[in-house]
C-alpha cells in the first residue's frame, strides 16, 4: 500500500522560512518523478514544484521561484520543499504527489495533477501577514 505523508506545516509570519517533509512508502522511491501542490481556501489546487527521479532536474510555479526549493532524499524516501520569503499568499494546503511516468524534460506536463498516481493527505501552511 503506497502511503504519502507530509508534515512540517504550520504557522509562520509573513517573510519567514518553512520545510516541508514528504515521506514516501510501498513503492520504489527513486523511480518515481515527485512534485507539490497546493490549494488555497475556495481555489483550485495549483502546481508548486517538480523533481525527477535522481533529483537532478526541477520545475517550478512561476509564483515560488526563487523563494521555494524542492530536494529529495532516496536513501531516506523523502522529499522536501524548503520555502523562504513566505507571503500571505502562499497560505494553502500542501500536498506531496508521486508520478511513475512524468518526465520533466516537457515542464508544463508536470504541473497536470492527473500525471501523479499517488497523493499524500497534505499539510496545512498558514503565512500571517
Amino acid at each position: 500500500q503506497v502511503q504519502l505523508v507530509e508534515s512540517g506545516g504550520g504557522l509562520v509570519q509573513a517573510g519567514g522560512p518553512l520545510r516541508l517533509a514528504c515521506a514516501a512508502s510501498g513503492l520504489t522511491f527513486s523511480t518515481y518523478a515527485m512534485g507539490w501542490f497546493r490549494q488555497a481556501p475556495g481555489k483550485e489546487r495549483e502546481f508548486v514544484a517538480a523533481i525527477s527521479r535522481s533529483g537532478g532536474s526541477s520545475n517550478y510555479a512561476e509564483s515560488v521561484k526563487g523563494r521555494f526549493t524542492i530536494s529529495r532524499d532516496n536513501t531516506k524516501n523523502t522529499v522536501y520543499l524548503q520555502m523562504n520569503s513566505l507571503k500571505y499568499e502562499d497560505t494553502a494546503i500542501y500536498y506531496c504527489a508521486a508520478s511513475r511516468r512524468l518526465s520533466l524534460s516537457v515542464p508544463a506536463v508536470a504541473t497536470m495533477g492527473y500525471e501523479y498516481d499517488y497523493w499524500g493527505q497534505g499539510t496545512q501552511v498558514t503565512v500571517s501577514s
